[in-house]
């Protein structure tokens, strides 16, 4: 996204705040991310830095990026650097795990600021994708409507294009549950079970994260776009999904250990996963596919018997 906003304005200054000091030399003296992105040329507007201060004091926008699990302890650690009426756009998906907070929460909370302007974006954005220039399209949701708009625009281009949402709620549920959902799809994919059990688990988690959504309040529409149906296609159904790899990994018989040990990015389902139970609890909701990626992950259940219990559940209309 940096090199996305930096690129749209050659006049704009954007300054990435990263913690590898070898990683802000390697973006500062060769304009290259070496760790994640080695193949290409990062825009020279693009400056990194490891002092938070330096990237915040006087920003217009701040896009947030860091993994939901640690977000709260990071953004205690820069609060003394947020200007009270910052923007914060938020990139992270998923759900607080002891406190099912989302990033809408999480962010005003910890910066002691319950006004603190939010946005949350999402929909079908794989960052190889959006670096390589390939066209897709987002949706910011905001409380704010005026905040909404002008991120809308600082964001638009030609090859994104970007719509506006006051479903807050709807959005960021539905960017935590497709990962969960994208566990499902890789344990399928992984136990080669077929194009047709694919299908039908897609589609059956995506009623289960519209049955709750709108139980939070959500509405139905923005669960069918561009951040619900749209961004679960992608994490189910491409190999470029971490969420679905640790998936299809489960599935094949690997231990979920090994898997999260040798990967060097957060899947964000698995943490999320956990959260999932005690909101269907919450909110009395039926979520027999994403509670069973919750449980094949903490060890009680194993894929081949989450498959059997979900053949077997009693024969119900469908809502």
């Amino acid at each position: 996204m940096a090199a996305h906003v930096a690129n749209r304005k050659a006049q704009l200054e954007v300054y990435m705040l990263v913690r590898d000091l070898a990683v802000c030399q390697s973006i500062n003296e060769k304009h290259c991310n070496c760790r994640c992105f080695p193949e290409h040329k990062l825009p020279e507007n693009v400056i990194a830095t490891t002092d938070a201060k330096t990237a915040l004091l006087g920003s217009d926008y701040c896009l947030h990026a860091v993994p939901v699990q640690f977000s709260s302890s990071f953004l205690e650690g820069i609060v003394d650097y947020v200007d009270p009426g910052l923007p914060f756009i938020s990139l992270s998906k998923g759900l607080e795990l002891n406190t099912l907070r989302m990033m809408s929460q999480i962010i005003p909370q910890s910066l002691r600021n319950p006004r603190q302007p939010f946005v949350a974006l999402s929909g079908p954005s794989f960052a190889l994708e959006l670096m390589n220039k390939l066209p897709t399209a987002m949706v910011v949701a905001s409380k704010d409507k005026k905040l909404a708009n002008s991120v809308q625009q600082l964001l638009s281009s030609d090859q994104l294009r970007i719509s506006s949402s006051s479903d807050v709620t709807g959005v960021e549920i539905a960017g935590a549950l497709k990962n969960v959902l994208a566990i499902a799809a890789g344990i399928v994919e992984g136990m080669n079970l077929g194009n047709n059990s694919m299908a039908a688990l897609v589609a059956q988690g995506c009623s289960e994260i519209r049955w709750l959504a709108t139980k939070m309040g959500a509405k139905p529409t923005t669960i069918t776009g561009l951040s619900g149906t749209g961004d679960i296609m992608l994490t189910c159904f491409v190999n470029l999904s971490r969420n679905r790899t640790v998936g299809v990994r489960l599935g094949s018989g690997q231990k979920l250990e090994d898997i999260l040990n040798s990967m060097n990015q957060v899947a964000e389902g698995v943490s999320t996963a956990g959260a999932v139970i005690a909101l269907a609890q919450k909110y009395k909701v039926k979520m027999p596919v994403l509670t069973a990626v919750a449980r094949i992950i903490d060890n009680e259940l194993t894929p081949t018997k989450a498959v059997l219990e979900l053949m077997n559940l009693p024969q119900v209309e469908e809502v």
